[in-house]
């Protein structure tokens, strides 16, 4: 989770409410200040971090953090 909240606030900015910790993660993106073009970059830099290829339509299924991280661990273990 750490690793994921720093790819959000290094790649999409700070939330609307200051820094996120682990407290944020059931809630909404949308609440957070995060739009879709916000986590297209956090995409885009998982995919050029670690080589995951991160289709555009997993947005749908990332509503909050922990859905987010949940849909990319099941991609790198599938």
């Amino acid at each position: 989770m750490a690793e994921f909240i720093e790819l959000l606030e290094t790649h999409a900015g700070e939330p609307d409410e200051g820094r996120l910790d682990d407290s944020v993660v059931d809630v909404l993106f949308e609440q957070l200040g995060y739009d879709s073009v916000a986590l297209l970059e956090v995409l885009s830099q998982i995919r050029h971090q670690y080589g995951i290829d991160l289709a555009e339509e997993i947005l749908a299924d990332m509503k909050t953090p922990r859905q987010a991280l949940h849909t990319i661990n099941e991609l790198i273990n599938a």
